[in-house]
């Protein structure tokens, strides 16, 4: 028996993770790129910066992310015109495909973890996450910030 919410929570993240990965996998994804890809999607036309900042990555991992998404056709740069050294990130149709498939992986999983749940066990067990989740001020943070914890 796990001991600790955290325990219970870090389990679970170990298999949504898993659960991403594997369906990932098929479309020629890691599960490190789902955030930026749920970012993007949300936010086209944004610069690397602005995507670093609002997931809480520094600036060569980002980077480095782009350069994968792009180069497996997922992402596109333009330059800007005013400034020659600013670029704005769009996803290609490619991209907008695979957007729609991590925002979906969400509700699979939910359904995959929750499905032996009632349905009032399932709003129970939300509103105490989200009551965990506001004594803890992550709600406010994220959404100060501009964060990733609501898809």
């Amino acid at each position: 028996m796990l001991s600790s919410f955290a325990s219970y929570i870090l389990c679970l993240r170990k298999e949504f993770l898993e659960y991403t990965s594997s369906q990932l996998s098929q479309i020629g994804l890691s599960p490190g790129l789902l955030y930026f890809l749920l970012y993007l999607g949300k936010h086209p036309g944004c610069t690397p910066g602005q995507l670093a900042k609002a997931l809480s990555m520094d600036a060569g991992h980002t980077a480095r992310s782009i350069g994968r998404l792009e180069q497996g056709g997922f992402l596109l740069q333009e330059q800007k015109p005013e400034d020659r050294r600013s670029r704005s990130l769009y996803l290609t149709e490619q991209g907008e495909e695979a957007f729609l498939l991590c925002r979906k992986l969400f509700s699979m999983w939910d359904q995959k973890a929750l499905g032996g749940l009632t349905l009032e066990e399932k709003e129970t067990l939300m509103k105490l996450l989200e009551k965990t989740m506001k004594e803890l001020n992550i709600m406010e943070r994220t959404e100060k910030e501009g964060g990733n914890c609501h898809v």
